[in-house]
C-alpha cells in the first residue's frame, strides 16, 4: 500500500475517531443518569482509553509496517487468539457499519423533515447513495480518504467550538431564556438562565445523585461513546513518517477529551440544568446541542445540528469502511485458502479494493435485514453484542502489550508507555469492570451474555484449531526428519 496520509490527515483522523454522534445526540441521556458528575466519568474513561492508545502506539511504533494492531495479538498471544481477534474485530466493524448506515439515512430524513420535506420513502436509496459515495472515496486512494476525514472532522469541531463559545457568551452576560418547545423533546422545556450555578443545581457534583446503579451504568454509556478511538492505530502503515506522527496523535488524545467532551458537557450544563434532561415517551432524549442553540434563540439549530450529525455518522461509516477493508485484507493475506487470498489483493491505486467492496456489500445488507421482522430482532442483538466483544479485543491488546514489554522485541528508546506494569493492569481491570456493568441494565444484559457465548464458542474453536494445526505441523516435521534420516 501507499503511505499517502500526512500529519494533518492523521491528526484529524484521530479527532474524528474520538468524536462520534453520541456526543451530539446521546450525551443528554448520560447527563440525566448522574448529573454533573458525568464529567468525572468522561475524564476517567478518557484516561483509560488514552492508556489503551499508548499501548497500541508503543506496539505500532516498534513495527509501523503492520496494517493493524490486531497483528500484535497474533505475534505475542499466538495464532489462535489472533484469529479470534482478527475475525471478531472485522465482524464488529461490519455490524457497526450496518448500524451507522441506518443512522445516516435516519438523520438525513430528520434533517430534511425540519424543512417540511418528507424523504422517508427513499430511505433505502439514501443508504445506497451514501455508501456508494464513501466506497468511491475509499477506492480512489488513501489520500482521498484522509481528505474526507479531515473535512468531516473540521465540521464537527466547528460545531462544538461554536456551541462552547455560545455558552460562554450566555454565561458572561447572564442570559435568561423563556420556556420553549425544543425540537425532539416532548412537552415544553422550562424557562431558566445561563450561569455556573446550574452546575450545582439538584445536588450539584454529588457523585451519584440518582443512585449508584445509575452511576455505574453511566460508565458503559461513556465507554461506548469512546469506542473506535483506536482507529488511528490502523492508519500507521499508510502514514508518512509514522514514528514522528503517531506519538503526537496519541499524546493529544487526552487534550481532545478535555476540550471536546468535557468542555462541551460543562458548557451544556451551564445553560441547561441537568435535571431538565428528561426522557421522551419512547425513551429518547433531545440533543443537548439543539437545546443550547434554541435557548439562545437560534430556531434553525435543529437543522444545523442534524447536518453535523450526518457528517459525524458519515465520518464513522467512512472510517469503518477503511478499517474493515484493511482488516479483511490482512485476514485474506494470512489465510491458507488460495480462493480467499484473492480478496487480499491491492489495486493499482494501492488500496485493498476487493476487501473494501466485500465489506461494503455486507454493510449494504442492513436495509434488507431491517425489513424482515424475524431477522431484525436477532440483528439488533448481534449488533449490540458487537460492542461487548470489542472489550475482549481491548483486553487481548493490553495482554499482548505486556508480552511485548517482557520480550526481546522491546526497544527502550521507542514510544514507551509510562509505568506500564501499573497502567496496563489498570486498563485491563477497567475493561473487565465495564463488561460487568453490562449486566446491570435490561437492554445490555443479553448482549453481554451473547458476547460471552461468542468468546467461548468462537474463541474456543480458534484455540482448538490452532492447537490441531500445530500438532499436524509437528507431525509433518517429524515425518520429514525421519525420511531424511532414512535417506542417509
Amino acid at each position: 500500500m501507499e503511505r499517502g496520509l500526512n500529519n494533518r490527515h492523521v491528526q484529524f483522523i484521530a479527532i474524528g475517531g474520538t468524536i462520534g454522534t453520541g456526543l451530539f445526540l446521546g450525551s443528554g441521556k448520560s447527563i440525566a443518569l448522574t448529573g454533573p458528575s458525568i464529567i468525572f466519568v468522561y475524564i476517567g474513561v478518557g484516561i483509560v482509553m488514552f492508556l489503551l492508545m499508548r499501548a497500541i502506539g508503543e506496539l505500532m511504533y516498534r513495527d509501523p509496517s503492520q496494517h493493524t494492531f490486531i497483528n500484535f495479538i497474533t505475534r505475542y498471544l499466538g495464532r489462535g487468539w489472533g484469529t479470534f481477534a482478527g475475525w471478531s474485530y472485522w465482524i464488529v466493524l461490519v455490524l457497526i457499519g450496518m448500524s451507522e448506515i441506518t443512522a445516516v439515512s435516519t438523520y438525513f430524513i430528520t434533517f430534511f423533515d425540519t424543512f417540511g420535506i418528507d424523504l422517508s420513502r427513499s430511505k433505502w436509496l439514501i443508504e445506497l447513495c451514501f455508501l456508494a459515495a464513501l466506497v468511491a472515496i475509499n477506492l480512489i486512494a488513501v489520500k482521498a480518504f484522509g481528505e474526507a476525514e479531515f473535512w468531516f472532522s473540521m465540521i464537527k469541531i466547528t460545531l462544538i467550538c461554536a456551541m462552547i463559545a455560545t455558552a460562554v457568551v450566555m454565561v458572561v452576560i447572564g442570559y435568561h431564556y423563556d420556556a420553549v418547545q425544543i425540537t425532539g423533546h416532548d412537552g415544553i422545556s422550562p424557562a431558566g438562565h445561563a450561569g455556573l450555578d446550574n452546575l450545582l443545581a439538584g445536588g450539584g457534583f454529588q457523585i451519584a445523585p440518582n443512585g449508584w446503579l445509575s452511576f455505574l451504568m453511566s460508565f458503559q454509556m461513556v465507554f461506548f461513546a469512546y469506542e473506535m478511538i483506536e482507529f488511528v492505530g490502523v492508519t500507521v502503515s499508510e502514514t508518512q513518517n509514522p514514528r514522528k506522527v503517531l506519538p503526537k496523535a496519541v499524546n493529544e488524545i487526552i487534550v481532545r477529551v478535555l476540550i471536546f467532551y468535557v468542555g462541551a458537557l460543562v458548557a451544556i450544563m451551564c445553560i441547561v440544568p441537568w435535571t431538565t434532561f428528561t426522557p421522551n415517551k419512547d425513551g429518547s432524549f433531545a440533543s443537548p446541542f439543539i437545546m443550547v442553540f434554541q435557548y439562545a434563540g437560534l430556531n434553525w439549530a435543529a437543522a444545523l445540528v442534524f447536518f453535523v450529525v450526518i457528517t459525524a455518522a458519515s465520518s464513522a461509516l467512512n472510517s469503518l469502511l477503511y478499517s474493515a477493508g484493511r482488516h479483511l485484507y490482512q485476514l485474506a493475506a494470512e489465510s491458507d485458502s488460495p480462493t480467499f487470498r484473492r480478496v487480499g489483493q491491492v489495486s493499482n491505486r494501492k488500496v485493498p479494493a476487493r476487501a473494501i467492496l466485500l465489506s461494503a456489500a455486507l454493510i449494504l445488507l442492513s436495509p434488507v435485514i431491517n425489513a424482515i421482522p424475524g431477522v431484525s430482532g436477532a440483528f439488533v442483538l448481534f449488533a449490540s453484542a458487537s460492542s461487548a466483544v470489542i472489550i475482549f479485543i481491548y483486553i487481548l491488546t493490553m495482554i499482548a502489550h505486556r508480552r511485548y514489554r517482557c520480550s526481546a522485541d522491546f526497544i527502550a528508546e521507542g514510544f514507551v508507555m509510562p509505568a506500564w506494569r501499573i497502567t496496563n493492569t489498570i486498563a485491563i481491570a477497567f475493561f473487565a469492570f465495564v463488561y460487568c456493568t453490562l449486566f446491570l441494565a435490561d437492554d445490555t444484559r443479553w448482549p453481554a451474555v451473547a458476547g460471552l457465548v461468542w468468546l467461548a464458542v468462537f474463541g474456543g474453536y480458534c484455540l482448538l484449531h490452532d492447537r490441531a494445526h500445530s500438532r499436524q505441523s509437528g507431525r509433518a516435521g517429524d515425518s520429514a526428519a525421519g525420511d531424511s534420516a532414512g535417506d542417509r
